[in-house]
């Protein structure tokens, strides 16, 4: 699989990212370990988790990091891979409290190295903002991090353009690292924010998409599939969609990029997979889609858009 070197890093990437949120949860240990030990077989190295990841069933906690951590150790692979996780989430029961004092950012931090059982993470997200934190006191903590050790590099995930912008003015005052990447909710669909259910999300838009061409930051979105819509579209049409589906992703914009997808999918021979993430790796600045494969066979699918490029007429067409 293609190395994708993420700028202002010395981390190399494949260009496809391993997520990881339902493993040890609704995708059991042995799958998710076959799902592990495929994606590294066939050349992957980018491994996305979370400490909140499965808390949202009761009982153990951090499922997917502690996996992950027992994996590794059994497969002493830590060295070939670049895993990336991510702290700071507000508490499941309390969303609208937020958890980015800098003990909460190196508790969180410290939980995440002992359940992955690792000293230190390559790639390092705030999993959620909190526009009320000065943004100063956040980059100082993760600063802090990384000269102790305990992170290579640090993100945002879920962070909106203001936010980022000043994140990064403020690092470059102080002559410190800014974020290598940023992970917010995109992919081929025009998302409808409001219908997620859940204000902390961030959907890229056009403002943002313009900011990381720009500075030629790093995209590593989640959702990158739009969770199989346009799959599902080929398979069973728009009434094969659930309620939840339609209302995030459904609109005549998604329906313009469709009929441009099987356009292009007639033209050229690839299938919607290929295309739906070929979009994202066609961008003008690094993109790395997360995908999350629940099964070896859409492992395997993924797997196949790994070397596609699509043409910037193609992506423009797309993105009309």
């Amino acid at each position: 699989m293609r190395l994708l070197p993420i700028p202002t890093t010395s981390l190399s990437p494949t260009v496809l990212c391993l997520g990881t949120a339902d493993f040890g949860g609704s995708i059991e240990r042995e799958a998710a370990l076959s799902i592990l030990d495929a994606f590294v077989e066939n050349g992957g190295n980018f491994i996305d988790t979370a400490r909140v990841y499965n808390d949202w069933i009761p009982g153990e906690t951090s499922r997917s990091e502690k996996l992950i951590g027992a994996w590794m150790k059994q497969r002493r692979n830590r060295s070939n891979l670049i895993i990336a996780s991510k702290g700071a989430h507000p508490d499941l029961a309390s969303m609208d409290i937020s958890r980015l004092s800098p003990t909460q950012i190196t508790a969180d931090l410290d939980a995440s190295l002992s359940h992955l059982q690792v000293e230190q993470i390559d790639l390092y997200y705030l999993h959620r903002d909190d526009p009320n934190q000065p943004v100063e006191g956040i980059m100082d903590t993760l600063y802090q991090q990384v000269q102790a050790g305990k992170i290579r590099y640090y993100a945002c995930s879920n962070w909106t353009l203001s936010r980022i912008q000043a994140a990064q003015t403020y690092a470059k005052s102080r002559g410190i690292p800014g974020f290598a990447a940023v992970q917010n909710l995109w992919n081929l669909a025009d998302t409808q924010a409001k219908a997620i259910g859940d204000p902390t999300i961030v959907v890229m838009d056009r403002a943002l998409w313009q900011y990381h061409r720009h500075e030629n930051l790093a995209a590593i979105p989640f959702s990158s599939q739009a969770n199989g819509l346009f799959q599902k579209l080929d398979s069973g049409g728009i009434d094969s969609l659930s309620r939840q589906h339609k209302a995030m992703f459904l609109n005549p914009v998604t329906e313009r990029r469709y009929a441009a997808l099987q356009k292009i999918r007639a033209q050229t021979g690839l299938t919607t997979t290929q295309i739906v993430l070929g979009y994202l790796m066609s961008q003008p600045f690094p993109t790395i889609p997360i995908i999350g494969p629940r099964s070896l066979e859409q492992l395997k699918d993924s797997r196949t858009a790994a070397d596609v490029h699509l043409t910037n007429e193609q992506v423009s067409a797309l993105m009309g």
